[in-house]
């Protein structure tokens, strides 16, 4: 005779039964995650859907209309100054990246004479303000004579740029294994070969990340564009400051051409999003 105890009748009761509450815990749990997610994401988008409404509204809160669309186009020369915003904002993200990466590389892989001391010294670089650095700037480019040119405006956002940009591609090289470079130069690939073959593919997550950041950072820069540009090359940060610069402000007019400004960030990010998850996460993983 087969006699069973209690806590054996229990156990099995409790294994028939775990599944069934494991899925039912499982099920709670992804439930109050995407309650979270939504709130959050309401109270995210919440802000920017309002300001979007209010370009389209008499007063934020009549009628929709397009007179404040038609006055942005009418006060400011639109086009031209988001043509201007595409060119520094390219070139300066370009630059940028030509520069760090392989600058990355060359601090994470290579060994070389002063190697700490020039990245301590890069690092530091990222804790001095703009601001402290505009006059000195100005002056440099002045003897140069690249004030008041796209070029200069570019070589200044490059400049500051560069710091946290080596820093993060540095960071993600670290995270990648060594044995990737020493396999290369076992099978007798140089560095270079090493570097565009093999490093430079598994870097697009952090190339993505740093130009989506650096894109964000000209493409909204006010200070730089306003003090080194000239007047008919303004960007369309500087025009929507010049509007604010009135004597008489709209400022549904200026909601309508903040708007108009944010689009093409949004378009970056949307296009770029799925990179920068990796991106963003560089150098965690060693």
């Amino acid at each position: 005779m087969v006699t069973a105890t209690l806590p054996d009748v229990l156990e099995h009761k409790g294994g028939a039964a775990g599944p069934g509450r494991a899925r039912s815990s499982l099920a709670g749990r992804h439930l109050v995650a995407s309650i979270t997610l939504l709130v959050i994401g309401v109270a995210l988008l919440y802000p920017l859907i309002d300001v979007v409404i209010a370009s389209f509204r008499t007063q934020g809160t009549g009628p929709f209309t397009l007179q404040y669309w038609r006055a942005v186009f009418q006060q400011i020369p639109v086009w031209h100054q988001l043509g201007m915003s595409a060119l520094v904002t390219g070139c300066s993200v370009a630059g940028v990246l030509v520069v760090s990466v392989p600058a990355g590389y060359a601090y994470a892989k290579l060994s070389f004479r002063g190697a700490k001391i020039v990245f301590a010294v890069t690092i530091a670089c990222m804790m001095i303000p703009v601001e402290s650095m505009i006059i000195p700037e100005y002056s440099n480019l002045a003897k140069v004579g690249l004030v008041g040119s796209v070029l200069g405006t570019v070589l200044v956002f490059i400049g500051l740029g560069i710091p946290l940009s080596v820093f993060l591609m540095a960071s993600y090289f670290n995270s990648l294994p060594d044995a990737l470079v020493e396999s290369g130069l076992v099978d007798g690939a140089g560095h270079l070969r090493i570097f565009l073959s093999v490093m430079l593919p598994l870097a697009i997550p952090a190339i993505v990340t740093i130009g989506v950041l650096e894109f964000l950072a000209v493409w909204n820069d006010l200070l730089i564009a306003l003090l080194f540009l000239p007047i008919q090359s303004q960007t369309i940060a500087v025009g929507l400051a010049a509007l604010q610069g009135n004597h008489i402000l709209n400022t549904y007019v200026l909601v309508a051409g903040s708007v108009l400004s944010a689009i093409p960030p949004m378009i970056v990010y949307m296009l770029f999003q799925r990179h920068l998850v990796a991106g963003l996460t560089m150098g965690v993983h060693r």
